[in-house]
Formats: C-alpha cells, sequence, structure tokens
C-alpha cells in the first residue's frame, strides 16, 4: 500500500480520539449485546406516528390513520442495532484526482470513523469498493495497520457491489464515503448499503474545485475511467450549467438517501484536512465528542 496512504490513515486515527460515534440516547441492552435504537427501524416493535414527508417508504404509511383524519402519516419502529459499524470506502479512480485533497480526507475521516466507533465500543470492519467489495487488510484492526487499499477501480460502488455482493453484518451501522460522481441511479448503491441495516450514513467528499470550478478560461478534462481528454472553454453559461446539473445530482442524492433512511452529508477536501473540525458530522448526529 502507498505510504501515502499509510500517513493519512495515522492522521485521521490521531484525530478520531476526540470523538465517538454517535449512540442512541437512553438505551436498553438486551441480549447479546443487541441495543434497542431510539431511532426509527424496521423491527416489529411500534415506536410512534409523524407525519409524512416527500421519499418515505410508502409501504409505512398508516392507512386506517388517513381513512380517520384525511392526513398522510406513517408508522416509525423502534430498530435493534448491532453495536459494529460497516465503513465502506469508494474505490474509483476519480477518488484519486492529481491535484485533489479527496484522498487525504477520505482515508482520514475512514480512519477517525473507526477510532470513533472503538470509542463507543463499536466493533468494526473497513472495505473497498473495487472489482467487487472486498475488506480492507486489517480492516477490524487500528486504521494505521489497514492493507490493500488503492484507488483504481474504473466502474462505480453499484457495479462493485453486484460484482461481489459484500457480506456486512445485519442490524449493524453503515458508513459509505465517496464522492458519488457516478451515472446512474442512486438508489442501486443505496438499497445494498441499507440491506438488511440499522443505520445508514452517505458522505460524499468533493474536492474545492468540484463545488467552485474556475469562473472563465480553457479547461482539459480528463476522464478518470476511460482516460478520454475533452479540451474546452468554460464561460459564465458553461459554469452555471455545471453548478445546475451539480446540484441535481445532489439532491438526487439526498431524496433518495431519505427514500432509504439514510442520512446524507456533503464535505469539502480542502475544508476537512485543514484543521480536522468534524463538526457537520457532529451536528449531524453522525459523530459526538468523546
Amino acid at each position: 500500500m502507498d505510504e501515502t496512504y499509510r500517513r493519512y490513515l495515522m492522521e485521521g486515527e490521531r484525530m478520531g480520539t476526540r470523538y465517538a460515534l454517535s449512540v442512541p440516547h437512553n438505551v436498553p441492552f438486551g441480549a447479546a449485546g443487541i441495543q434497542m435504537s431510539n431511532r426509527s427501524g424496521s423491527s416489529l416493535e411500534f415506536m410512534d406516528h409523524r407525519e409524512y414527508q416527500p421519499g418515505d417508504d410508502l409501504r409505512r404509511i398508516d392507512w386506517s390513520a388517513f381513512a380517520r383524519s384525511d392526513k398522510l402519516t406513517v408508522k416509525l419502529y423502534r430498530e435493534e442495532v448491532s453495536p459494529h459499524l460497516d465503513l465502506v470506502l469508494d474505490g474509483s479512480r476519480s477518488m484519486a484526482l492529481e491535484n485533489s485533497a479527496k484522498v487525504q480526507a477520505v482515508l482520514g475521516l475512514a480512519a477517525a470513523f473507526a477510532t470513533a466507533a472503538s470509542n463507543a465500543g463499536y466493533s468494526h470492519c473497513a472495505w473497498m469498493a473495487r472489482e467487487g467489495c472486498r475488506k480492507v487488510g486489517n480492516g477490524s484492526d487500528r486504521p494505521s495497520v489497514w492493507e490493500e487499499i488503492a484507488f483504481d477501480y474504473r466502474g462505480s460502488p453499484a457495479e462493485s457491489f453486484a460484482r461481489l455482493p459484500p457480506a456486512w453484518r445485519p442490524r449493524g451501522i453503515r458508513i459509505f464515503l465517496g464522492d458519488l460522481f457516478w451515472l446512474g441511479d442512486p438508489l442501486l448503491t443505496l438499497w445494498h448499503l441499507a440491506d438488511r441495516a440499522a443505520s445508514v450514513v452517505v458522505v460524499q467528499v468533493v474536492a474545492e474545485a468540484d463545488v467552485n470550478p474556475p469562473e472563465r478560461g480553457n479547461i482539459r478534462l480528463v476522464d478518470s475511467e476511460s482516460e478520454d481528454v475533452m479540451e474546452l472553454f468554460l464561460d459564465a453559461l458553461a459554469q452555471k450549467r455545471y453548478r445546475g446539473a451539480f446540484t441535481r445530482h445532489q439532491q438526487n442524492w439526498h431524496r433518495d438517501s431519505r427514500q432509504v433512511g439514510a442520512v446524507m452529508t456533503t464535505l469539502v477536501a480542502e475544508e476537512v484536512i485543514r484543521d480536522w473540525d468534524l463538526e457537520e458530522l457532529v451536528a449531524a448526529e453522525v459523530l459526538k465528542v468523546a
């Protein structure tokens, strides 16, 4: 493995000592170490109702309540949570573009999540979505000794999951780290992540240039999968079109994440590595200060 990657993992491991994976408050412990969460889930123990929101699973609509009140509500259930984290890294080539901080940020965040999981009493396992979704070497150990990490896959995580379905822990927490820059229906990836999971978190890690492209000038684009090259002139109209497409892409991911009950947040790589302040993840209740 690239020793630079190991340095990034060590940075994230040190950062992660300040945090713990967020565990629901007032959670009673059951048999065999299973925890009962106060988050809505899919077990048979009814929890509460709330008003229907676009993207909610239609199977959870309480039609009898609708007949009585003419208001759409969904049923919420108490879920069982296994104290385990499966951490999934997008191993595609777009993550390791030259002059991009995405790899540093993703590896640092992965190491921080793994360390935060240990601080919360969770076991963990790291996975790479490449030619099939496979366990990282030593991926259940501390991040600084992980092996077999590479960002060289020419497909999407959805294709990776289909090629070799991962054996993730049922009822555990799953966190996916990637830039989400591939074509196709986000649900193809999200359904894999959400299958038999108690909780899913999608962390989109983008570069500053992805968010704020150059305002004007000639740029050279290289497809990270096919290596095709395109030369174009970026003017105000082209930038407007790009920003619109970027926003629509994110909106699609947010909508579909809500549909499967996942939490999605976006981080800018250069901002993450500047001071390793993870307040956005704390605000999203994914992490808490240890």
